[in-house]
């Protein structure tokens, strides 16, 4: 696929306010009764995994890079706690997944051109952290069905017909953090061959609520459709699922359009499209909706890097010579 990634900015960063994070931290540290202490980690860990806009309404990008890592690890202290709490390790995986594009695998697209060696190690340290939001999900995926992240792999096409309208969330991250893996993995067989079982996720989570995160589920389907038609994709299929992406969205998230450019067009080698799609996405205002602001400012920026490096993106022939009579 190239230079396109599998799941834009859609959906939203979602954590509590740094502020009660660190109220609730100090608290954990001053109790010292068992029973006490995990009431209170549960307690963290359900503020935690409610949906918040905290860092997503955010204006500042490069503020909220350097407060996830403590969010990060804080998440990953609670759950040496409290490691059953399937809300908390969906939370994280989500958190991993959405740290890794935005922060890490965006930065080495932006270098790739001037220094590929250090995209290179971007680019693996963005593969490991999807990997590691995936094994989160995974543990919340066992905590509802023992056993299915197995069958996943086995039988995709079997393996989620017991989900329900409140896993939506927990399919959705879990093959987002997969199929960004796939998406910079691609020279390991391994993690290409579990392409079907992205797709069961994603196509189960549109089942049951295909208007979830504004349309994301939609941005997501955009990329796994601009596979090669060998690996079960379609470019029509792709083409709908923008369209709808865009509705659901009021058109106010560039995430879909960017998405749609650096998969589908680049693929298809139509520089028309990829440029007027990136300035579609330039020309919204982040402010129209201030719930995915930061979101929308990051897939802007990687819009306008897009559309700097357009002339090594596309092949175009160098008009024949002209013979002199």
């Amino acid at each position: 696929m190239g230079y396109c990634v599998f799941f834009g900015m859609s959906a939203r960063f979602r954590t509590a306010s740094l502020a009660r994070v660190l109220m609730f931290a100090l608290l954990l540290g001053v109790l010292s009764g068992c029973s006490l202490k995990t009431m209170a980690v549960n307690s963290v860990a359900g503020m935690l995994s409610e949906s918040g806009t905290t860092f997503s309404s955010d204006e500042d990008p490069e503020l909220v890079r350097d407060a996830v890592p403590f969010a990060l690890k804080l998440y990953e202290s609670l759950l040496e706690s409290v490691p059953r709490n399937p809300d908390l390790l969906r939370a994280t995986c989500s958190v991993f997944t959405q740290y890794a594009y935005a922060f890490v695998q965006t930065d080495a697209e932006r270098i790739q051109a001037e220094d590929f060696a250090a995209a290179e190690v971007l680019r693996a340290r963005a593969l490991k952290l999807y990997l590691r939001g995936r094994g989160y999900c995974f543990r919340a995926l066992e905590l509802r069905r023992d056993g299915v992240t197995q069958a996943l792999m086995r039988t995709p096409g079997e393996a989620l017909g017991w989900a329900q309208a409140r896993d939506v969330e927990l399919l959705y991250w879990t093959g987002a953090a997969w199929g960004s893996a796939i998406s910079i993995g691609q020279d390991q067989p391994a993690l290409v061959a579990d392409v079907p079982a992205v797709q069961a996720l994603m196509g189960r989570a549109l089942a049951l609520d295909e208007a979830w995160g504004d349309g994301a589920i939609h941005s997501a389907l955009i990329s796994l459709e601009a596979l090669p038609e060998a690996m079960g994709g379609s470019p029509v299929r792709a083409r709908r699922h923008f369209d709808r992406a865009v509705e659901l969205s009021k058109g106010l998230d560039p995430g879909p359009f960017v998405t749609f450019a650096a998969s589908v067009a680049l693929a298809a080698q139509n520089r028309a499209e990829f440029e007027r799609l990136l300035e579609q996405a330039l020309a919204i205002d982040p402010d129209r909706a201030p719930d995915i602001r930061l979101p929308s400012l990051i897939a802007q920026a990687r819009a306008r890097d897009l559309l700097a490096r357009a002339d090594e993106l596309f092949f175009e022939p160098a008009a024949p010579e002209r013979i002199a009579p």
